[in-house]
């Protein structure tokens, strides 16, 4: 798709600051902008100059000079959208942006839409849909994790993964369309064996890849861990030291938490996503067994489980203790559960290796007085399996892929069905272009619709 017009928006954060960048792109940006431009050189004129390079000058409103600005100029196609880019970097001021933005919108511009560069340089083949969205995750990451996840799928990662297996698919998709031809000459021009192994490599890669959404997914937003136990065993301490600050209220009365409190704390470049729920007991407040409802549904939401306990009551709770921690592995059975004593500063030599002899992986710590942070620290980071990021791996994080690829995994299904029963090749080849459809979906190698496109861009930022 070519675009007629001219788009501008505001490509740093709002407000006032040092420097502010507006961008422009379409047919016209250069000469919009060099209308309204006088350089320190005279007689140079942006028309004329090169690529990439960067320019000293004023924007003019008539005969009024609006402000001192570095222009840099990128022309098409060697440009971010594929079109002519220009990117005015101005005064922070936001009485300069909005003066230099409403000139321009005065000349011929038109507000960019939300992530209008961006659907442009997908539009113009300057990357795939795929990567384009990886452009929103890289904007949008708050880890090392979710930053390196995200710069992966925008050089290409699952595009490069399915790419070939692809082609691969489309010349035997071709090659079962030109049997259909010869139908009443009963020839094969597809290799049947080659075909299955195609089919089987297909099935591995997809499998793969959806199973990696779970952890992609988790690490993109931040891992959900539940800390549950009953009322007072330092659930809301623990967060609070965590975090290293005062989040959940600590009282000596039992059942102060009474909804689920979430903060985020970044571990090693990985986020973890910690949720104090309320105090697990008998009880008949009604407000409070509401609490307790939610804590079992965050727990069951949850990647990791923390199963808090006093250590100063296990001693004459013994059983009830062991008998709890069983409950809980058998109500969330794949559920990764660390069973944490709390309170272990008050705790005599001989009674913390009695706790550690009597339940089996049992982390000691003081949420008080921050005794075993640093080792709870290191448990949950190594919980974490980061082999596939240190691998550079393909994961997938965004949900749309995920779809696809699932459609994508039923439809080659199909056709490894129709092979192992033998069936007609006219009814299998159906389901190898629905396959087809579903991967291409995922880079935007076929036709997209317009409303997924909207929906996709929408969700960006203006100016990128």
């Amino acid at each position: 798709m070519i675009y007629n017009d001219t788009i501008i928006a505001l490509a740093s954060p709002a407000g006032v600051g040092a420097i502010s960048i507006i961008r422009l792109s379409g047919n016209k940006a250069i000469q919009i902008v060099e209308n309204n431009f006088i350089s320190i050189k005279k007689n140079k004129l942006l028309q004329n100059q090169k690529t990439h390079t960067i320019h000293l000058g004023h924007i003019i409103n008539n005969d009024n000079i609006l402000d001192e600005v570095l222009v840099s100029i990128f022309k098409n196609p060697q440009s971010y959208t594929g079109e002519d880019v220009v990117e005015i970097s101005c005064h922070g001021s936001s009485f300069i942006q909005q003066e230099i933005i409403q000139l321009f919108l005065k000349r011929g511009c038109r507000m960019a839409d939300n992530g209008e560069f961006t659907m442009r340089a997908f539009l113009n083949g300057k990357m795939d849909l795929s990567q384009a969205e990886a452009v929103a995750d890289v904007i949008a990451s708050n880890s090392s994790a979710s930053h390196q996840m995200a710069i992966q799928q925008m050089r290409g990662g699952i595009t490069n993964e399915l790419k070939e297996l692809r082609i691969q698919l489309l010349d035997f998709a071709a090659l079962i369309e030109l049997e259909l031809d010869f139908s009443g000459e009963d020839v094969e021009f597809a290799d049947r064996t080659k075909f299955k192994e195609l089919v089987k490599k297909i099935t591995f890669v997809l499998k793969r890849l959806i199973d990696s959404f779970a952890f992609g997914n988790a690490m993109k937003n931040g891992i959900p861990v539940a800390i549950i136990g009953e009322p007072n065993v330092g659930k809301s301490t623990l967060l609070n030291t965590l975090l290293n600050e005062e989040r959940a209220i600590v009282s000596e009365i039992a059942g102060t938490t009474r909804d689920a409190i979430e903060d985020e704390l970044i571990i090693n470049g990985v986020a973890f996503r910690f949720i104090d729920t309320a105090g697990i007991r008998e009880t008949q407040d009604i407000i409070e067994s509401i609490g307790i409802k939610i804590a079992y549904e965050k727990a069951e939401k949850a990647q990791l489980i923390i199963f808090l306990i006093d250590s100063n009551k296990f001693t004459n709770s013994r059983t009830k203790f062991l008998s709890e921690i069983e409950t809980i592995k058998k109500r969330f059975p794949n559920k990764r559960l660390l069973v944490i004593a709390n309170k272990i500063d008050t705790l005599l030599v001989k009674e913390k290796e009695r706790l550690l002899s009597e339940i089996d992986r049992l982390i000691l710590l003081s949420a008080k007085d921050k005794t075993g942070i640093d080792e709870l620290k290191s448990i949950l980071i190594s919980l974490v399996n980061t082999g596939a990021l240190s691998n550079n791996e393909t994961i997938v994080t965004n949900s749309r892929h995920f779809e696809a690829l699932n459609n994508a995994l039923t439809a080659i299904s199909s056709v490894q069905q129709g092979i192992d029963l033998n069936i007609s090749t006219d009814l299998f080849s159906i389901d190898i272009r629905e396959c087809l459809r579903h991967l291409g979906n995922i880079t935007g190698e076929f036709d997209v619709d317009k409303d997924i496109l909207g929906h996709i861009f929408s969700n960006f930022c203006i100016g990128k």
